[in-house]
C-alpha cells in the first residue's frame, strides 16, 4: 500500500498544483490550453519517439504478453465506442471515451509501480506496454477522431483529408519515425539522446498541471457516463487481461503480474490532450481521471493482495 501512495500522491499534487495556481490567478485562463499544447506538440511526441527509437524487437515481441494487455484494452475500448454511439455521441466523443475507458496510466504510474513492486524485472513489461498503449491504442482513437471530423462526402477524398490530417499529427508521427530509426539499428546521438530526455521528462508534470488548471474553471460539461468508465477501466479491464494472462496463456509469473497490474492502472492524461487538442468537452475525461486515479488506491491493493496470494 506504501509503494502505491508513493506512487499516486504525486500525481494528486501536480492536479492540484495546477488547480491552486489557477484558481490564486498565478496561471492565467488560457494556462490549460497553453500547456496542453506544448505537451502535444513538444514534449509527448519527443518521448513517444525516444521510446520507439530505443527500443528492441526482441524486447517488445513478447507475444502472450502483448495480446493479454492487447486484448484489455481493445475489448474495453471497442465496447465503450460502440456503447457512446448508441447513446447519440459523435464517433469522436465515443473514441476519445472509449480511450478514458482503456487507456491506462502505464507510462508514468506503471513504470515506477512495476518496478517497485517486481522489482527492476518489472521494467520491461511497463515499457511493452507503454508502447502498447501510447502508440497503438492512442494511435486507433486519434483515427478514428480524424475520421469523424472530416466533412468531405466523396471516399477517395475523404481518405485522402485523413491520411493528410493524420500525417500532421504529432502525436502519431513521432512514434512512427521513432520505429523507423530504430528498424535502422543506429543508436541516438548523445545530444539528441538528452534533447528528448529533457523534453520527455515534461510531459508528465505539464500534462497534470494543465489538468489541475482546467478544474480549476467551472464543469459544465457533459457529465453522462462517467460512473460506467470509472467501472469499465478499474474493473472490467483488470479481469479481461487476467483471463487471457493466467488462463488463455498462462504467461509465467512476471509477466501475468505486470499484466494485471498495469491493467489496473488509472486512466492516464492521453485522452484528455485528445481533448484540449481537438477542442472537444473535457469536463466528462477530467473526472475520470480523477475518480479512476483514487479508486486505483483500492483496485491496485486487491491486485496486489490476489497476487500475493
Amino acid at each position: 500500500m506504501s509503494s502505491i501512495i508513493n506512487v499516486v500522491l504525486p500525481i494528486f499534487g501536480l492536479i492540484l498544483a495546477g488547480y491552486v495556481c489557477r484558481r490564486s490567478r498565478c496561471l492565467g485562463e488560457t494556462a490549460s490550453a497553453e500547456l496542453n499544447r506544448f505537451v502535444a506538440w513538444l514534449a509527448l511526441p519527443a518521448l513517444l519517439f525516444k521510446v520507439t527509437a530505443t527500443a528492441t524487437w526482441a524486447q517488445i515481441w513478447q507475444p502472450g504478453f502483448v495480446a493479454s494487455v492487447g486484448a484489455g484494452c481493445a475489448l474495453v475500448f471497442g465496447a465503450t465506442v460502440v456503447h457512446r454511439l448508441r447513446r447519440a455521441r459523435g464517433l469522436a466523443d465515443a473514441s476519445i471515451d472509449g480511450l478514458s475507458a482503456a487507456y491506462s496510466n502505464t507510462g508514468f504510474l506503471g513504470i515506477p509501480l512495476c518496478v517497485l513492486v517486481l522489482g527492476d524485472d518489472g521494467l520491461l513489461p511497463a515499457i511493452v506496454a507503454t508502447l502498447i498503449v501510447a502508440c497503438l491504442l492512442f494511435a486507433v482513437g486519434i483515427v478514428l477522431v480524424e475520421i469523424s471530423l472530416q466533412t468531405e462526402k466523396h471516399p477517395l477524398r475523404a481518405a485522402a483529408k485523413v491520411s493528410r490530417a493524420l500525417l500532421r499529427n504529432p502525436l502519431l508521427v513521432a512514434p512512427l519515425l521513432g520505429a523507423g530509426w530504430a528498424t535502422g539499428g543506429l543508436p541516438l546521438p548523445a545530444p539528441a539522446n538528452q534533447f528528448l530526455s529533457l523534453l520527455g521528462m515534461a510531459a508528465t508534470p505539464c500534462a497534470l498541471v494543465s489538468l489541475g488548471a482546467f478544474l480549476a474553471h467551472e464543469q459544465s460539461g457533459r457529465s453522462d457516463g462517467t460512473a460506467g468508465l470509472v467501472f469499465a477501466k478499474l474493473l472490467l479491464q483488470p479481469l479481461i487481461t487476467a483471463f487471457f494472462a493466467f488462463r488463455v496463456f498462462e504467461l509465467p509469473a512476471l509477466w501475468a503480474h505486470s499484466a494485471l497490474l498495469l491493467s489496473a492502472l488509472p486512466t492516464g492524461t492521453g485522452p484528455f490532450m485528445l481533448t484540449n487538442f481537438y477542442g472537444r468537452d473535457g469536463a466528462l475525461v477530467s473526472r475520470v481521471i480523477l475518480l479512476t486515479t483514487l479508486g486505483s488506491l483500492v483496485t491496485i491493493s486487491a491486485c496486489l493482495y490476489l497476487l500475493a496470494q
